[in-house]
């Protein structure tokens, strides 16, 4: 699988693409064919039916019908172009805002829109934000996140720790969940299916009583799963564990310990 890597491209363009200033510049001449908001819509697309493997200014420009050097006119690389796709498909988040429920609640809503967000953009968790892009929409979705847990008496510090904490659980469930449902489609067979196969061959090779726990426990999950991982299960028991420790952190705090 691809992996790239955000911030990887020319900072200043990249920039300037995340926050329009190419398009607020005067122009001479007919209104242009294309935008970078046009180009951006369907690298989206491109990457979402296909992968990031899949993406390069040749198919774009063929998705939109031109040439592919009238794409380097608007965007000068695949990494600047893979900075304005992240920070627009964060625009799709709904912000915590006026999530009944306190701080728990909202926190639980920025984790599950991330989950989804992943699940409708699995090509996403190709790309590794290490420098992340900071365009609008990805500001605006930060920024609503860190009102989640604004007031509760946690440092700076930790209101970002906690995000992050938040976020990067439901990217790394997410990834599990979205790498198990490419597994099923391109091998043909569902997960309770692969076990089902593979079982009986393990009983026969293994010799599971040096193993009690292994085949007690790995029995058990396997047959609430219908298969080696419960993505859905994953996140829906790891979340409740992430909210309890924040919890017991923002209780410290307000307790004085």
């Amino acid at each position: 699988m691809t992996t790239e890597y955000s911030g990887t491209g020319d900072p200043r363009r990249s920039l300037e693409l995340l926050w329009g200033a190419q398009e607020r510049r005067p122009r001479r001449g007919p209104r242009p064919r294309l935008t970078v908001e046009g180009i951006a819509a369907a690298a989206i697309r491109l990457a979402d039916a296909e992968g990031l493997e899949a993406l390069s200014m040749r198919r774009i420009a063929d998705e939109l019908g031109v040439s592919t050097m009238a794409i380097y006119t608007y965007v000068p690389g695949k990494a600047e172009l893979i900075d304005v796709m992240l920070d627009r498909v964060h625009g799709e988040l709904t912000p915590p805002d006026g999530v009944p429920g306190g701080w728990r609640a909202r926190l639980e809503h920025v984790a599950r829109e991330r989950w989804a967000l992943y699940h409708r953009h699995p090509w996403m968790l190709q790309v590794s934000t290490g420098r992340p892009p900071l365009g609008p929409n990805l500001l605006d979705a930060y920024e609503a996140e860190l009102r989640a847990v604004d007031g509760l008496g946690l440092s700076d510090v930790e209101m970002d720790s906690v995000i992050s904490l938040v976020t990067g659980f439901a990217q790394s469930a997410a990834r599990t969940s979205v790498e198990v449902a490419q597994a099923e489609r391109r091998t043909g067979m569902t997960d309770e299916q692969w076990w089902q196969a593979t079982a009986p061959v393990l009983q026969k090779h293994a010799d599971f009583r040096r193993y009690p726990l292994a085949d007690r426990v790995g029995t058990s999950a396997a047959r609430e799963y219908g298969g080696a991982v419960g993505p859905e299960h994953a996140f829906e028991f790891g979340l409740r564990r992430v909210l309890d420790g924040v919890e017991v952190l923002i209780r410290s705090r307000v307790g004085g310990g």
